[in-house]
């Protein structure tokens, strides 16, 4: 295809080690450019030291990235401006300006990554492409916690996305699930599938993984976001008793951001870890005999579920943890919705290290023939194209 000037939004900074999200915003920006095109990437980061790391990766002789402060805003005016457009506070007034200025300029391409980004598309529609990773009214993020507020910042989100959804004429989006629900809001819009890619050179992959004497059932997310939190306590309340008493020996163990905080309520349940806010989540991975990760709601690719196959830890999943993978039950892992057929998975592969073998590797292969940077890069060059005629 032709090159093409491309304006890229990102609202984290592009670290293959960072956020869930963060991880593919790497590998889109650093592909496109690679490829060819010239992109200006327009970032929101919440620490200076994210923009030294990422000026680190990506040398101004050699990319043309902007990283922009978000500020924590306060009055009457920040307030008026979230209940008008919730959640743009990401995107410092500084940031708005200079992507205003090249927006005057010739471009081929607005590339705006996540919903809440489409605030600053809303008026460059006929060359903009928004990709939405999840959708807060399927993730049932708010569930939780019914108080005033709370069913006041619902009300917000729920229209927020409804509107913007409507608004764009192109979007980006990771599974059919999502796709199918999109629609059904906005008909008239080209929606395009297009998976997260994984750099999986930084996921080192051991032919033969080291089985552990105590066998290890393990969770690793963000427990300040819903689905996985409601994955822990459906873990540890419905899912582990039975599994512990089928596998006496077998620890649990949780890992993540805000772990300790979230779940300091079952910190008694017998052979538990909880870490927190661990440096580096790899080592964890690869002392996991078997990820088990159900959560009860959650839309868009888990990128914890693909970091297992990546690392080669056998994963047990529902449907809602497999989404937007080409994954079957019983090749790749275990995908069951039922508490009894999650504990007959895990209890399966925890008594059987051929059968784990079998998946790791399987789980691998198809993340490398699916999730890879070459390849979905290119599908999105393909969306670029599909725009241009």
């Amino acid at each position: 295809m032709k090159l093409l000037r491309i304006l890229l939004v990102m609202p984290v900074p592009p670290l293959p080690f960072g956020s869930a999200v963060a991880r593919w915003f790497y590998v889109l920006f650093k592909g496109l450019v690679e490829h060819g095109h010239s992109v200006t990437a327009f970032v929101a980061c919440k620490k200076l030291e994210e923009i030294a790391e990422v000026n680190t990766l990506f040398p101004k002789t050699d990319y043309d990235l902007r990283c922009y402060l978000i500020l924590n805003r306060q009055g009457i005016i920040a307030k008026a401006e979230t209940l008008q457009r919730p959640y743009s506070y990401v995107f410092s007034s500084e940031l708005q300006q200079d992507l205003t200025i090249e927006l005057t300029k010739p471009y081929d391409i607005l590339h705006l990554e996540d919903i809440w980004s489409g605030w600053l598309g809303i008026k460059h529609l006929k060359r903009a492409v928004i990709n939405i990773h999840y959708l807060f009214s399927l993730d049932c993020a708010f569930e939780y916690n019914n108080s005033l507020e709370t069913r006041f910042r619902r009300f917000l989100t729920y229209r927020a996305e409804q509107k913007l959804l409507k608004a764009f004429p192109r979007i980006i989006t990771l599974s059919e699930r999502l796709a199918k629900h999109i629609v059904q809001i906005n008909s008239k819009a080209q929606i395009h599938t297009v998976p997260l890619g994984i750099e999986l050179s930084f996921y080192p992959f051991v032919e033969q993984k080291q089985i552990n004497q105590q066998p290890v059932v393990g969770l690793i997310g963000g427990f300040n976001w819903a689905p996985s939190y409601s994955a822990a306590e459906r873990l540890l309340t419905q899912l582990w008793p039975e599994i512990k008493r089928r596998v006496p020996n077998a620890r649990v163990q949780i890992v993540g951001r805000f772990a300790k905080d979230a779940l300091s309520g079952f910190a008694q349940i017998e052979d538990l870890e909880i870490y927190q806010d661990v440096p580096d989540t790899l080592p964890y991975f690869a002392n996991t005999d078997v990820m088990l990760y159900a959560p009860v709601a959650g839309s868009g690719m888990k990128v914890k579920v693909m970091e297992a196959f990546a690392l080669g830890t056998p994963v047990v999943t529902t449907s809602n943890g497999i989404e937007g993978i080409p994954a079957y039950d019983g090749v790749h892992a275990g995908i069951c919705e039922d508490n009894q057929g999650l504990i007959e998975r895990t209890v399966e592969l925890l008594n059987n290290p051929s059968l784990q073998q079998e998946r790791r590797l399987k789980s691998r292969k198809l993340l490398e023939s699916y999730c890879s940077p070459q390849i979905t890069v290119a599908q999105i060059e393909q969306v670029y194209q599909a725009m241009e005629k």
